[in-house]
């Protein structure tokens, strides 16, 4: 990794940290006291704050784990231990402590650090994380490897409430109670995931750690096992361990976890050191599973975010690190998509009452919360559940609604199956309102949408569309409503659209059929969604080159638009083909394999994102080093317009 920090530099984090600059590994805690390791935590978080004041990043949940992330290394042998952050959004003061202290201005940045944990990037680092509810299954794997080999390290994951929706950590945990591997499980309870979360589990988690009573009953019961087990044996130490299991049962979610197998520990004060350190040590003498949690405050130590925790989740970065004001420049911005989409659907379902929208604990990312607050009794936050959302909305298609599930298009993948099997298969009229569709930049590949329109092509009745600015996203919401009677997928960008005039009235697009933005007859741009904006800046350096280009959104994946691929092939003698999706298996493929069979003698050309994992950076950046900016696509059309490609 290049060197992205001066000597200068290196010399100011030295005053302004005097503990934490003095740790270069986490070897370098065991030395220290409590009262120090407080400090360390309270440097932590200061520097996370200052780091994301000025480049952006997660933020609430790196602050809300400090403390629970200084004792853990405190007490256990990284990178020995191996230890697992599901999503890995909170790493951050992880990453600080494992030596990249001095790198950690370059987080996000283009050929800096990543922002989630990466294994290529430290040893310290035990599983790429990014999605939700992983950590435990990886956990699981990582301990059964070591048993199976004769090791004898411990493995920790650290999953939040929020993660803890999702199906798969009860999977995991069914199968760890059963095999009975030594892991330990720390459940980070803050009582949110981006938003607020919701359901049964959420009711369950209740918040103890300052009941007098259960932790007067937990310390007797614990001095009494130490008595008894002395002066009586196993039969009475039996005896009061069934004892502080009702207890448990009575005042924890303890028995809901003993049940699947765990040993349940807590709830303790995640912010207090003496007891995060206490509980570690205890946890890292037991040789089975085993589950601490851990109540915490997202945002801890910095107002503004514990104040609002949705909105300070992550920022964008240029705020002031006393007030969290924003110190950017106001500037006039255009609409995002997903305000568009959000907006319309309001709109639209104000006066139809069918209209159902459903999330998977992503409401504000997908401005849902725009219908969730106009019409609460039809919108539906089913937790991090991809898989359920899906079939619990072909269920209200069924019964008579019609379902708008809005999803990142990277979380989408979570839920394949179901949206071939239990909506595709039986033609149920549910929409998929594909969020982040394309690349989103500094969070990198595990949260690009690089596959969707591959993934979406291979579903038989699946209607696939992508706009290519902000009214098209309106008509194309309206076409998805009430054009069409199966399942419909609409993919459209992260962040501002084009600034295209927005019209108050909707107007239905025809299935499969594309329109020409700028006539020609040298050179046929076929683009769809996001890249039509691009197409027509690379129109406009064509014809600086000589050419005089054709430009056609073509608006569908399924059903293509034929007709227009056989006009474009009349008119121009070089066809290319542009999406922000993978190369492989979306647009280009499609139009390749028409043009193949219709048109076998004619030249084409595609262009999209490579058969790799796309890094973090911004989207300059990343669409120069994939090709998709409108100087290199310039370049390579004159070169295959002039057949030297």
């Amino acid at each position: 990794m290049a060197d992205f920090v001066s000597t200068p530099a290196i010399t100011q984090i030295q005053q302004a940290y005097p503990l934490l600059s003095a740790i270069h590994s986490p070897a370098d805690l065991k030395k220290l006291s409590l009262h120090e390791l407080e400090q360390v935590a309270t440097e932590c978080r200061k520097r996370v704050i200052e780091l994301v004041s000025q480049n952006g990043g997660h933020f609430g949940s790196s602050l809300g784990v400090a403390e629970l992330t200084v004792a853990l290394h405190h007490v256990y042998q990284s990178p020995t231990d191996r230890i697992v952050w599901d999503v890995g959004h909170q790493a951050y003061v992880h990453k600080i402590l494992t030596g990249r202290m001095a790198e950690m201005n370059t987080n996000r940045q283009y050929h800096g650090l990543a922002g989630f944990p990466k294994r290529s990037e430290s040893f310290h680092d035990a599983f790429d994380t990014g999605h939700a509810s992983t950590s435990i299954s990886a956990a699981a794997g990582l301990a059964v490897a070591r048993d199976l080999a004769g090791r004898t390290e411990k493995v920790v994951a650290i999953i939040g409430d929020g993660s803890l929706t999702g199906g798969m950590a009860f999977e995991a945990m069914n199968h760890l109670g059963d095999i009975k591997s030594d892991v330990l499980v720390i459940l980070n309870d803050n009582q949110m995931a981006i938003s607020p979360n919701t359901g049964g589990l959420k009711n369950h988690l209740v918040n103890l750690p300052l009941n007098k009573t259960y932790n007067r009953m937990r310390k007797f019961i614990w001095d009494s096992i130490s008595l008894l087990n002395n002066e009586f044996g196993d039969t009475a130490k039996t005896t009061v361990h069934r004892i502080e299991d009702g207890i448990k049962a009575a005042f924890t979610p303890g028995a809901f976890f003993e049940a699947l197998g765990f040993r349940y520990f807590g709830p303790i004060d995640g912010h207090n050191m003496e007891q995060l350190v206490k509980a570690l040590r205890e946890m890292r003498s037991l040789h089975h599973p085993k589950l601490l949690h851990v109540i915490t405050t997202k945002g801890k130590g910095f107002k503004p975010a514990e104040d609002n925790q949705p909105k300070w989740h992550a920022s964008a970065g240029g705020f002031d690190i006393e007030t969290g004001l924003n110190l950017k420049a106001a500037k006039p911005s255009k609409p995002r998509y997903q305000e568009v989409f959000g907006e319309a659907l309001v709109e639209l379902a104000l006066k139809d009452p069918t209209i159902t929208a459903i999330t998977a604990a992503m409401p504000s990312g997908t401005s849902l919360d725009l219908f969730q607050n106009a019409i609460p009794s039809r919108f539906y936050d089913v937790g991090i559940a991809e898989q359920h959302a899906v079939t619990f909305a072909a269920g209200l298609a069924i019964g008579g609604f019609k379902p708008v599930f809005a999803i990142y298009s990277t979380f989408l993948q979570r839920a394949y199956d179901q949206v071939i099997h239990d909506v595709a298969l039986q033609n149920l009229h549910v929409i998929f309102a594909i969020d982040r569709a394309g690349l989103v930049g500094e969070d990198g590949p595990t949260h690009h949408g690089a596959f969707d329109l591959s993934y979406l092509n291979a579903v038989p009745n699946l209607v696939v569309m992508a706009p290519g600015d902000e009214q098209e996203l309106r008509n194309m919401l309206y076409t998805a409503l009430y054009e069409i009677k199966g399942p419909v997928a609409i993919r459209y960008p992260r962040g501002s659209g084009s600034g295209a005039v927005l019209h108050k009235e909707f107007t239905p697009i025809p299935p499969g059929k594309g329109r020409v933005i700028r006539e020609g007859d040298s050179v046929a741009l076929l683009c769809i969604g996001s890249m039509v904006s691009r197409a027509i800046q690379t129109a406009a350096k064509l014809e600086a080159a000589g050419l005089n280009p054709l430009v056609c959104d073509l608006r569908f994946l399924k059903p293509i638009d034929t007709a227009m691929i056989d006009m474009a092939v009349s008119r121009c003698t070089h066809i290319v083909t542009i999406e922000e999706n993978s190369i492989i298996g979306g647009f280009g493929s499609s139009v390749a394999g028409y043009l193949n069979r219709n048109h076998p003698c004619v030249r084409s050309i595609s262009f999209g994102l490579p058969d790799a994992f796309v890094t973090h950076g911004s989207m300059e950046d990343l669409y120069r080093e994939v090709g998709l900016d409108a100087e290199t696509l310039s370049e390579k059309i004159v070169e295959f317009s002039r057949g030297m490609a």
